[in-house]
């Protein structure tokens, strides 16, 4: 009997914020700056996507001042790198079925 589909992680089936998730599974830790530049999005829709990231509590956000100029900071939690890793693993059951 072939192994049942499991239901995607919706927070996680969104393009930008798997993007987001993927680079910080790599890096742990990246700019705001180099989020945006990597995924192409825009600053607005990235500051939202991250944010509900934040909220589900797969990633941290550290905001400080650097001279006159925001810094944004992220950070993949634990809790991120299992709703990911399980995310890959119901994706990969629908690739391979049975």
């Amino acid at each position: 009997m072939a192994a049942p589909f499991n239901d995607l992680d919706p927070l996680l089936h969104s393009q930008l914020r798997l993007a987001v998730m993927s680079l910080l599974l790599g890096v742990r830790e990246a700019e705001f700056t180099f989020l945006k530049e990597k995924t192409g999005a825009t600053a607005g829709n990235l500051s939202v996507q991250l944010g509900k990231l934040k909220e589900a509590g797969y990633l941290t956000l550290n905001r400080e001042m650097n001279g006159s100029y925001p810094l944004t900071r992220c950070a993949i939690t634990p809790a991120g790198v299992v709703a990911f890793e399980k995310y890959v693993a119901d994706l990969q059951r629908y690739l391979k079925p049975g």
